[in-house]
C-alpha cells in the first residue's frame, strides 16, 4: 500500500515535469501560419484577444496545420502540392521530425490527429494520376505505416470525427506533378467521402451533374452532418453555389444572391462552423459569407484578402486577412481584434 510520504513525493515529482498540453505553449485558442515582412515563415499561436503565444519557424509557406489533441504539437504542411510537414513543439519551437511522403506520393496541404492522438492522417495525391492517399503515421515517433485510398482524385481537406471515421473532400481535379497544371477540368468528378478506422470507403457522394465542374475543397464538420466549400473551374459567368452540406444520403448545395455568388469570383478559400452558423470566405473576392445551418445566407461582409476561419470566443467566428488582422464577425459585421506585421495564410485552425 502507498503511504502518505510516498504519495506526497510523487506528487511533488510530478510537479517539477514539464507539461506537454497546450497550456504550457501560452494556452493559444487558434493556430495559423503567416510570412513576416522580411520574408520568413512561422506557425504562430494566436490568444483569445488576438495577441500572439509562439512563433515555431517552417522551412517554406505553410497552409494548414494538424493540431495534435492533448500534446502541444503541430504538424504543418506547405502549401500544395508540397514534399515537407514538419512537426512541432509550440513549447519550444523545436522541430521534433520532418515528414516527407513517400516516392510518387505529394502532401495536399492538410492532416489530421485520430481522436486519441495516436495516429496522423495526412492528404496526399499520388504523382502521376493525382489518385487520392491518406497516408498513416504513427504518432511515438511520426513512422508511415501505411496509407488507404481515398475513393477520388486530388483530395485537399480532411476531418476526422470523434467516432474515428474521416470525412475526405476528393477535389477532383489531376494536375501536372511538377507545376500544378490542371489536367482534367473537362472530365472531372469531385466528392465526398468518408471512410472507418481502418481505411473501407463507407460512402462517396458526387455533386450533381451540373456542378461536375465544382472541386470540393475544405470541410467543416457538423454535429449531423459535414459543411463543405467549393472552388468552380467552370465559366466565370456563372454564378454557382460554393458552399454545400452533406447528411447522411442528402448533399445539397446552398444558393445565395446573385451579386454575392459573383463576389465570391468563383472561389472559397475556407469555412468554418461555429454554434446554428456556417461560415465561407474568399481571399479572391475579398468577402466573408454567414449562412445559417441549413444553409440559407444571411449576410456578406467585406475584406479584403480575408480567408482564415474558425469558431470564436467573443463572436461566432474569428477571421484573418492578408494584410495580418484578426476579425470578430458575425451577422452585425467585422470588429478588429489585433493587428500584426505578418501575412496570414489561408487557414486558422482552432485548439481542441
Amino acid at each position: 500500500m502507498t503511504d502518505r510520504r510516498t504519495l506526497l513525493k510523487g506528487l511533488a515529482a510530478a510537479m517539477l515535469l514539464p507539461t506537454r498540453g497546450w497550456a504550457a505553449a501560452g494556452a493559444p485558442v487558434w493556430v495559423a501560419a503567416a510570412r513576416d515582412p522580411d520574408g520568413r515563415h512561422a506557425l504562430h499561436g494566436i490568444a483569445a484577444d488576438g495577441g500572439l503565444t509562439f512563433a515555431v519557424p517552417l522551412p517554406g509557406r505553410g497552409h494548414a496545420a494538424a493540431l495534435h489533441p492533448e500534446r502541444a504539437e503541430a504538424v504543418a504542411f506547405a502549401r500544395r502540392p508540397g514534399a515537407f510537414g514538419v512537426v512541432l513543439d509550440c513549447r519550444t519551437g523545436a522541430a521534433i521530425r520532418s515528414l516527407t511522403p513517400p516516392e510518387g506520393r505529394q502532401f495536399n496541404g492538410h492532416g489530421a490527429f485520430s481522436p486519441d492522438g495516436t495516429l496522423l492522417y495526412t492528404s496526399e495525391v499520388a504523382a502521376e494520376g493525382s489518385a487520392g492517399r491518406v497516408g498513416i503515421w504513427d504518432t511515438r515517433h511520426y513512422a508511415r505505416v501505411g496509407e488507404w485510398d481515398t475513393g477520388g482524385i486530388g483530395p485537399h481537406d480532411l476531418r476526422v470525427r470523434p467516432d474515428g471515421t474521416l470525412v475526405v473532400a476528393n477535389g477532383g481535379i489531376a494536375t501536372d506533378p511538377q507545376d500544378r497544371t490542371p489536367l482534367n477540368l473537362g472530365t472531372m468528378r469531385p466528392n465526398l467521402a468518408t471512410l472507418d478506422g481502418g481505411g473501407t470507403i463507407l460512402t462517396r457522394q458526387e455533386l450533381p451533374g451540373a456542378l461536375w465542374a465544382n472541386s470540393i475543397r475544405h470541410l467543416a464538420l457538423l454535429e449531423d452532418g459535414v459543411a463543405f466549400a467549393m472552388q468552380w473551374q467552370g465559366d466565370a459567368a456563372e454564378p454557382v453555389p460554393l458552399l454545400g452540406i452533406a447528411r447522411g444520403e442528402d448533399m445539397a448545395t446552398c444558393g445565395v444572391p446573385e451579386q454575392d455568388a459573383f463576389a465570391m469570383q468563383g472561389y472559397a478559400g475556407s469555412i468554418a462552423a461555429a454554434g446554428d452558423a456556417i461560415v465561407v470566405t474568399s481571399p479572391r473576392g475579398g468577402v466573408a459569407m454567414i449562412h445559417g445551418r441549413d444553409g440559407a445566407h444571411r449576410v456578406t461582409l467585406r475584406r479584403a484578402d480575408v480567408c482564415g476561419a474558425a469558431a470564436g470566443v467573443d463572436a461566432p467566428f474569428t477571421l484573418t486577412d492578408g494584410a495580418g488582422a484578426i476579425w470578430a464577425a458575425d451577422t452585425g459585421g467585422l470588429r478588429l481584434m489585433a493587428r500584426h506585421e505578418l501575412a496570414w495564410d489561408n487557414h486558422l485552425i482552432a485548439v481542441g
